[in-house]
């Protein structure tokens, strides 16, 4: 089993609080955020939904790369993004959904096969089955050659 951690720590009441979010490689370190980061734009700080789209892209994309050397074919590149959306369910919020889009270069594969093997990387993903309460997890893959 593998086992990985981060830390937060938060200063402040409600919306004038802030915190500071840390991860065990140091991948982010006291990275600052707060309300402005999360609800007003400020790119000053990071939020939860932009960590938790950046986790998920990095997963899928490593599954789809896994399941095509399972399939005995050689990824060129992927690029992925995850558009996460936070929105307001009666006094609270909730992520509603998740829209996957992936471009990726795979010599020598057809789109049906490659349509396959993003769709059960999406399915697969430890990320995704993590998320699975999120009502809609959408996929848009593009091959490109």
């Amino acid at each position: 089993m593998i086992e990985k951690t981060a830390t937060v720590h938060w200063e402040g009441a409600g919306k004038k609080g802030t915190g500071q979010i840390s991860t065990e490689t140091g991948a982010l370190k006291a990275y600052p955020y707060g309300f402005a980061s999360r609800f007003e734009g400020d790119v000053k700080g990071t939020n939860p939904e932009e960590i938790l789209g950046a986790a998920h892209a990095a997963c899928f994309t490593m599954a789809f790369s896994f399941a095509c050397d399972k399939a005995g074919i050689a990824t060129g590149t992927v690029d992925t993004k995850a558009a996460v959306r936070l929105a307001k369910q009666g006094e609270g919020f909730v992520i509603d959904r998740i829209a996957l889009t992936m471009e990726a270069t795979v010599p020598g594969i057809d789109d049906a096969k490659f349509q396959e093997l993003a769709a059960a990387a999406k399915r697969d993903c430890p990320l995704s089955k993590a998320l699975a309460s999120v009502p809609e997890i959408t996929l848009q893959a593009t091959l490109k050659n």
